[in-house]
């Protein structure tokens, strides 16, 4: 792979932006490259010039005494660029200076490293406001430590038990010499010999705020005439723990957020709790600040990465353009490189290193492979498995769907007398499997795309990290709920009663029930099989939906679950099963009102919940758009209420009061879906009528999928206007929730692309994650 994919595959898609540009650096020198070679002089007549080899060299014919190169020598003073550190608003930045811009090509050479210099200040400047930030985090990371430590003392020592403060003291730093020699051992030579530290990068360590036990050395060392070095052991500086008096300023923080904690924001009551000192406190701030140690790792080792390939990047380009030129410049300019912020400096590596032997110490018992596995997570690797049973599932649904038709021509089972009692009691019943599928699809192939264009799904749907799923994994979960939906529609196909019980079979008549109940204890299974992470995010997804607004929606997954024909079929359910005569299939449902009744509640109810969650975040952000969008949810509930009692009652009245309103919130929530969910019709946009970013390279997909959104979005239509199709009322509304399925799949897509768009455009590429303790000193700087 050329190294230009490779830059582009490693990047922190968030922090794109903030890369050196290596495309358009390597363009500056094609067009250079094509320039010198459109200027070429025409060969010699004097004949071909041989370069020396190697072999000539030794054998004694050329000069074989060379001088090194001395600073007043002709080689530096002939060097083709000079660059200088300069001081511009404050900042420092750096300038090439081209010396040789007379030459024949030289506008084309200094454009370039004008361009170079751009992009190494803002790769400069990014890295080193990172830094900045993750030394602050570090800081704030190290007063949590104190605190744990001394609440960790007070829970395993409690107040009715003797207990000596200075011994366990004494035995804790003991405990950390001790580490710290280890760690010491196990530090190669060359690791330990750096530079000397840096005061703020004591920050992560065991209980940093502590004395030193050897404070007084280093003013002996002053006094002591200079002797010659004799080896000596390594000294092993003692830190204490913090005294526990720092508990007296800290109080815990509510960081989960329940209905309760809802209710105590609106009434401003204060989100903080005295300290409780119990184990079950005690493990709940270990696993918040082991989530915030984590994550912080995982900020340096971005950082880190960052520091690296812009390095390698700015080294290829240079050489790159000393090939094209024949110039000798990388030298000089990897030399400036290499002593800038980005190339000398060493706080991340050193932050790194402090927060692993914190991490082992603290949350993995001093177990290092465990806690480096922890910080360190394995990338999952795709399982042929996984790909064989996607595979062969889906040539069994496919086998299935051929067979049905088969059977449905070969019986006549359309021409049947009991073809309408059918459709209006199995055919509701299997449907909802057809549509869980089919969400199911679209996401695997949303998902698949969003990895094509390095949209990062998994950051902002909240899964913790390594525990998303691939779309083989989902299109395997739906091809055999589809196999078994259909294998289950093979045993169900009479359609006429037993002449001899004068019912149907009531095990073929259950098996629907039957499915689902399967898939309703596979979703809530506790045991850590068939992707559990995965299964508990969803339920978690559509508790927070039924109790907004006491949850606050942050996820765009939310939107995925407004499938209203599904929730209707599993009213459906309800009623066949427990009121109807399934033997029989005789049913009641549609002429009961409080089925009529509850229909009218499944339909409004997704979008009810949504509605409520616009509202809270309009109270609490004060954000007019939040106002707006929860209007375009209110007309929808409006719209959605109408045409069912359209659909029940059936008066020109309601149908010309339903039409109106559904075509108003189509309207609006067509503007809504392009301009604020997508981010498109910008007319002064570089991609007129789009947006200045895109990540599909083809223009004409955005203008396609907003006309099938359009057209989608109006296949409501045949429920007003009573289109004459030839097909059966339930074939119709099943066509149409499908039609909705696949619209909301299509908005998934470019949903997301926006969202992770406006994420790079503020470099977001981390949740903020809650800290357990809270400082006094903390409120004071809040007030």
């Amino acid at each position: 792979m050329k190294f230009g994919k490779e830059f582009a595959s490693q990047m922190v898609p968030e922090w794109q932006e903030a890369y050196m540009d290596y495309d358009y650096l390597k363009t500056l020198l094609k067009e250079l490259q094509r320039f010198k070679h459109r200027n070429k002089p025409p060969p010699t007549p004097g004949g071909l010039k041989r370069k020396l080899t190697l072999y000539r060299a030794f054998s004694g014919l050329t000069q074989r005494h060379h001088n090194p190169t001395s600073p007043s020598s002709p080689d530096i003073e002939s060097q083709p660029i000079l660059v200088s550190s300069v001081n511009r608003n404050g900042s420092q930045s750096y300038e090439t200076t081209f010396l040789m811009s007379s030459e024949e090509g030289g506008e084309y050479e200094m454009v370039y490293f004008r361009r170079l210099d751009d992009e190494f200040n803002k790769v400069e400047k990014f890295y080193k406001g990172k830094v900045q930030e993750v030394l602050k985090e570090a800081d704030v990371l190290n007063k949590q430590m104190d605190a744990l430590i001394a609440f960790r003392i007070k829970v395993e020592n409690p107040p009715g038990i003797n207990f000596d403060s200075s011994v366990e003291m004494t035995r804790l730093a003991s405990d950390i010499a001790a580490s710290a020699a280890a760690l010491s051992a196990a530090t190669p030579s060359g690791a330990r010999s750096t530079s000397k530290k840096a005061p703020h990068l004591e920050a992560i360590e065991e209980s940093i705020h502590g004395q030193a036990a050897d404070d007084d050395d280093d003013d002996e060392e002053g006094n002591t005439p200079i002797q010659e070095p004799k080896p000596q052991k390594p000294k092993i500086k003692v830190v204490v723990p913090a005294s526990l008096e720092v508990l007296d300023r800290v109080k815990m923080n509510n960081t989960l957020e329940t209905p309760r904690s809802t209710i105590k924001g609106v009434l401003k009551v204060p989100n903080h709790t005295d300290l409780s000192f119990s184990r079950e406190n005690l493990r709940k701030v270990e696993e918040q600040l082991k989530r915030a140690f984590v994550v912080f790792y995982q900020k340096l080792r971005l950082l880190k990465s960052y520091s690296f390939l812009n390095t390698l990047a700015f080294s290829k380009i240079m050489k790159k353009y000393d090939k094209i030129t024949s110039r000798n410049a990388s030298k000089s300019y990897m030399k400036m490189v290499d002593n800038s912020y980005l190339g000398s400096s060493d706080e991340v590596t050193k932050l790194m290193e402090r927060v692993e032997t914190t991490f082992i110490k603290h949350f993995s018992n001093a177990n290092r492979a465990k806690g480096m596995n922890i910080l360190r997570p394995k990338t999952k690797r795709e399982r042929h498995r996984i790909t064989f049973s996607t595979g062969f599932f889906a040539g069994c649904l496919a086998s299935l769907v051929l067979s049905l038709i088969l059977i449905i021509r070969a019986r006549n089972i359309m021409d049947s007398g009991g073809r309408t009692v059918y459709m209006e009691t199995m055919f509701p019943l299997y449907s909802l499997f057809g549509f869980v599928v089919l969400h199911m699809v679209m996401y695997a192939i949303n998902i698949y795309y969003w990895r094509k264009y390095r949209v990062n799904y998994a950051f902002i749907f909240g899964f913790k990290p390594g525990t998303e799923l691939g779309y083989r994994q989902v299109l395997l979960v739906s091809f055999v709920v589809g196999a078994l939906a259909l294998a289950s529609v093979h045993f169900n196909l009479d359609m006429e009663m037993d002449p001899n019980t004068k019912d149907y079979e009531a095990f073929t008549e259950l098996l629907p029930l039957f499915l689902v109940l399967f898939i309703f204890i596979i979703l809530f299974l506790p045991f850590n099989i068939l992707y559990r992470s995965s299964r508990f995010f969803l339920l978690t997804c559509l508790f927070h939906c039924i109790c907004a607004p006491l949850y606050k929606h942050s996820n765009p997954c939310v939107n995925s679950f407004l499938q209203v024909q599904a929730f209707r079929s599993l009213e459906f359910y309800i009623c066949y099963y427990v009121w109807g005569d399934f033997t029989q299939r005789e049913n009641t449902c549609k002429d009961s009102t409080v089925y009529k009744t509850f229909y009218f509640i499944v339909a409004v109810l997704p979008y009810l919940c949504r509605l409520l969650q616009c509202l809270r975040r309009l109270f609490e952000e004060k954000d007019p758009l939040q106002g707006y969008n929860g209007l375009k949810y209110f007309l929808t509930i409006s719209a959605v209420c109408l045409r069912t009692a359209y659909s029940i009652n059936k008066g020109i009245g309601w149908r010309i009061i339903a039409w109106i309103i559904s075509a108003i919130a189509a309207i609006f929530c067509t503007y809504w879906d392009f301009v604020y969910d997508w981010g498109l019709l910008n007319r002064h946009s570089k991609n007129r009528w789009l947006r200045d970013k895109l990540l599909v390279p083809h223009k004409k997909i955005y203008f396609g999928a907003m006309g099938l959104n359009v057209l989608l979005r109006f296949a409501w239509l045949q429920t007003v206007l009573n289109f004459k199709f030839p097909l059966h009322p339930e074939t119709l509304t099943t066509l149409v929730a499908s039609l909705e399925i696949i619209r909301r799949g299509i908005w998934n897509f470019f949903r997301l692309e926006n969202e992770h768009l406006n994420n790079a455009g503020k470099y977001r590429a981390f949740k903020s994650v809650p800290l357990p303790f809270n400082y006094d000193e903390d409120e004071d700087k809040d007030d």
